[in-house]
């Protein structure tokens, strides 16, 4: 039995089957899925971005 979208619309459906078993990563004692480490990374690369770019300037009345 497959499980259809409650939309008539494929683009509301999901990229990855929902209704699986989640994937864990496993170091030592320490066990984490999968979604959470690319979570995870993905704040990150968003902390050091918001880090070292430069924020914008305002423009002063000489233009520069």
């Amino acid at each position: 039995m497959t499980a259809t979208p409650a939309t008539p619309h494929l683009v509301f459906a999901p990229p990855v089957n929902l209704s699986g078993h989640g994937h864990y990563l496993h170091w030592g004692f320490v066990q984490i899925s999968a979604a959470n480490t690319v979570m995870i990374a993905l704040i990150g690369a968003v902390f050091l971005a918001a880090l070292f770019l430069p924020f914008p300037k305002p423009k002063g009345r000489d233009g520069k």
